[in-house]
């Protein structure tokens, strides 16, 4: 039997840190504002939000070096490459090709995942389809944004931009045949577009006639179109449904209890959905791994960010029962159980 097993992990976020109090040079908020509503203390920016160098796709590339090292490969061992970011270098083409060249791997495919804070679930759910099909054996599996070249730092715009933050995740996902190894036992994806508009960046979009508006008349562009909004409390009352409903399917998929579990690392959209979450199913704080204080929200790379300083710091061992869970922009939501 073909299990797909985590053969190696790694994350990289720039240097730059961005406090609370840093934010609230540039608005009308506070520490204890942020704190208090999200979790968060700090995230990473990169140092000059218009680099052209510290890319999304770079974030990636360094990513998944450090994944490459872990699991003992090199890039020649790679047979296919899934990306999910929702701040890609280029409207289009998509990250997955750029990270191809910059690893410098043969023509093998690049497919890019769309899917926002759900992207990285659903892009490890893809990953294992191929790996459990014998299609591809060693799949690299990224999550990477860059949100600070896109965040209105002004008092409009202080419910959003305070939430997030820059980095990268990267898993090589591998087929084996070891009866020792680890393998994903269930996943789950899910989505109730009829919300789009709750959590969304309008433009560019071809809804909203982005080339023929910013030609004839770019003064009637508004800043609302531009950045990202949310309707933060609707947002927040789906997340706390819809996290344990897709928690609990992957669990019963697979047979397995809230009681056996080792790890949840959920997406780290706001420390208090995860806290919720957390007490709802009666989780000990030991099995629970959040680092959003640190990091804020990274949207698809939060889980592979969290995932990768869990194993690094020793909370996952080898055989580790663990649920990674996600919901966001879409809305959409999901799940993978894997043993470690």
């Amino acid at each position: 039997m073909i299990k797909s097993t985590i053969k190696g992990i790694g994350f990289h976020v720039p240097d730059h840190v961005v406090s609370n109090d840093d934010l609230a040079k540039l608005m009308t908020t506070n520490d204890e504002w942020i704190t208090e509503r999200t979790g968060i203390k700090e995230r990473r920016h990169r140092i000059n939000r218009n680099d052209a160098q510290e890319t999304t796709a770079f974030l990636g590339y360094k990513a998944s070096e450090k994944a490459l090292q872990h699991a003992g490969l090199e890039a020649k061992d790679i047979d296919y490459i899934i990306f999910a970011t929702l701040s890609p270098d280029y409207y289009f083409p998509g990250c997955g090709v750029i990270l191809q060249d910059m690893l410098g791997c043969d023509t093998i495919g690049a497919l890019d995942i769309r899917n926002q804070c759900s992207g990285f679930v659903y892009a490890m759910s893809v990953a294992n389809a191929f790996i459990k099909s014998r299609i591809y054996k060693n799949i690299l599996v990224v999550g990477s944004e860059v949100h600070s070249f896109g965040l209105d730092f002004s008092d409009k715009g202080r419910g959003v931009s305070v939430i997030f933050g820059d980095g990268a995740g990267a898993v090589i996902l591998s087929a084996t045949e070891d009866e020792n190894a680890g393998d994903i036992l269930a996943v789950n994806m899910h989505s109730e577009g009829k919300y789009a508009d709750e959590l969304c960046t309008k433009f560019p979009g071809s809804k909203y006639g982005w080339s023929d508006r910013m030609r004839t008349e770019p003064d009637q562009v508004t800043d609302e179109e531009v950045y990202p909004k949310m309707n933060g409390n609707f947002v927040f009352k789906n997340a706390v449904t819809r996290f344990p409903e897709t928690m609990q399917e992957a669990l019963d998929k697979a047979g397995k209890t809230i009681e056996d579990l080792d790890m949840f690392i959920p997406h780290q959209a706001n420390l208090r959905i995860a806290q919720f979450v957390q007490q709802k199913f009666g989780l000990p704080d030991e099995k629970v791994f959040n680092n959003i204080q640190r990091y804020g929200n990274t949207t698809a790379a939060s889980i592979p960010i969290a995932l990768s300083e869990a194993i690094e710091g020793g909370k996952i061992k080898r055989g580790d029962l663990v649920l990674l869970s996600a919901f966001g922009s879409g809305f959409t939501w999901g799940s993978v159980l894997f043993q470690y």
